[in-house]
């Protein structure tokens, strides 16, 4: 139920993030779509099935509140609440994305992530540019060269082996259905500058890309003065937060330790660099489906949408995914959610598409029904 930084800046007039509106079919504002209506929507799958009499298993429903953190505590009160949680034969969570609004959506993988404060000094006080340039080396271009171990600035590739895994054939097949459904708005969804254009106009490859393939952003930087305040002084040090995101199955920590030993073997020219690893979380990916989850996942998103379900990797993280495919092996998991295109959670003007998302929640409903007839009925 926790969101993201309000971000003031970028909403259209009339809208905000405190400032709830309902225009066009959707509701604007901070959390609406990721993940502030996760608990309604599962409270509401209940109560439709209660409202109806019609039965479904034990249901017990985690509400968290530090997701947006990485999950810290969560593990904790998943083994303190073992007694009561049980061992489910099911797992719903509802935090994820769709490839759009004409179908339910199912997350078959997410990937991790290692980020961290790459810092680069080369002096201890500032000097004059005209006197030290071309003598000293600037901060920035040294950290360019070391961003550059890491990815080839000209396509974005990452270079080290180890930051990647094989990708699974059903997963490529999935992705190839995805593109039949999904076309141009694989990438057109984003909100490009004029005239942009995408990394490759391979469909496929985006969505690989996305899911199965890890990539370097650079998300903040310390040690730059604001342009309006910039003199002709070589500064002392750069400083950028680096986050890198990996396919599912690779292990976080290692890869935080190589990308550690990538930034801060041999520094150019000598100079200090460290490396300060702060977030290093796994990976996901989904189980095999049961025969009985995939007929009432295609027969609920038939009835609510008039199409069969679609599988969709997501590029994003969901921490608490990898803790709970660890501590109930044996369950079948759905992960879904709203988050469509240009539904822009973590940004300006985040929405919640309020049709969609009934017709998400009668979905799940469906399900457990389902799960009641395959697990429960037979007893």
């Amino acid at each position: 139920m926790d969101k993201q930084p309000p971000l003031n800046e970028g909403w259209l007039e009339g809208l905000g993030p405190y400032t709830p509106v309902i225009k066009d079919g959707k509701l604007y504002g901070r959390g609406a779509s990721d993940d502030g209506y996760s608990i309604f929507a599962a409270v509401s799958s209940i109560a439709a099935l209660q409202g109806q009499g019609v039965p479904h298993a034990r249901i017990v429903i985690i509400i968290e509140a530090c997701e947006e953190s990485g999950s810290p505590d969560l593990p904790f009160y998943v083994d303190l609440l073992t007694p009561k949680i049980g061992v489910p034969s099911l797992i719903v969570c509802l935090d994820s994305g769709a490839g759009n609004y004409e179908q339910f959506w199912i997350t078959t993988s997410l990937r991790g992530m290692v980020a961290g404060d790459l810092t680069v000094k080369i002096l201890n006080e500032g000097v004059h540019s005209g006197a030290g340039s071309g003598i000293i080396p600037s901060s920035f271009r040294i950290i360019r060269q070391l961003l550059s171990r890491v990815e080839d600035e000209n396509t974005g590739i990452i270079k080290n082996e180890a930051f990647y895994t094989t990708v699974p054939q059903k997963r490529i097949e999935q992705i190839k259905s995805c593109v039949q459904a999904l076309g141009n708005t694989v990438y057109t969804e984003f909100p490009f500058v004029e005239g942009a254009q995408p990394v490759t106009n391979d469909l496929v490859e985006l969505l690989l890309n996305r899911a199965w393939r890890p990539a370097l952003s650079i998300t903040g930087a310390e040690g730059f003065p604001a342009l309006q305040s910039a003199g002709n002084v070589l500064r002392t040090h750069s400083s950028l937060k680096i986050s890198l995101r990996i396919p599912p199955n690779v292990d976080p920590v290692a890869s935080q330790q190589t990308l550690k030993k990538i930034f801060e073997e041999n520094p150019p020219y000598s100079a200090q660099v460290t490396f300060s690893g702060d977030k290093a979380g796994p990976g996901w990916e989904a189980p095999a489906l049961a025969d009985w989850l995939e007929e009432a996942l295609n027969f609920s998103s038939t009835t609510f949408f008039k199409k069969g379900a679609n599988y969709l990797g997501e590029g994003g993280s969901i921490p608490f995914m990898g803790m709970l495919g660890k501590k109930f092996p044996k369950a079948q998991f759905i992960v879904t959610g709203v988050l469509g295109p240009q539904s822009n959670a973590h940004g300006p003007n985040e929405f919640l598409h309020i049709d969609f998302t009934k017709r998400v929640t009668a979905c799940v409903a469906t399900i457990l029904s389902k799960h009641h007839t395959q697990f429960c009925s037979k007893q």
